[in-house]
């Protein structure tokens, strides 16, 4: 399973204490954005994940603690504003 973490909103930035307690939890729950009441829980053990994709403008609030992830691959995809300059 791939994990799209940050699509709906900047976990490397806002989140990440959140997500490595999840990370050590071993477990999410996630809510369906298009049904409300659906609420599924999301297994994170290394064995269930074959990837962690980070939607993030900034990933600083993480480095320092990358190291809680070495049983996982990931990867960060950076968001760029347009600035208006060119």
């Amino acid at each position: 399973m791939i994990i799209s973490a940050s699509r709906r909103t900047d976990i490397s930035n806002y989140y990440s204490a959140w997500f490595y307690h999840r990370i050590e939890a071993g477990w999410l729950f996630v809510r369906n954005p298009m049904n409300p009441h659906q609420i599924s829980r999301i297994n994170l053990s290394p064995e269930a994940v074959d990837c962690i994709v980070f939607w993030t403008k900034n990933p600083e609030p993480m480095m320092d603690r990358l190291d809680e992830l070495k049983d996982y691959q990931y990867y960060f995809q950076f968001t760029l504003p347009d600035t208006g300059r060119i």
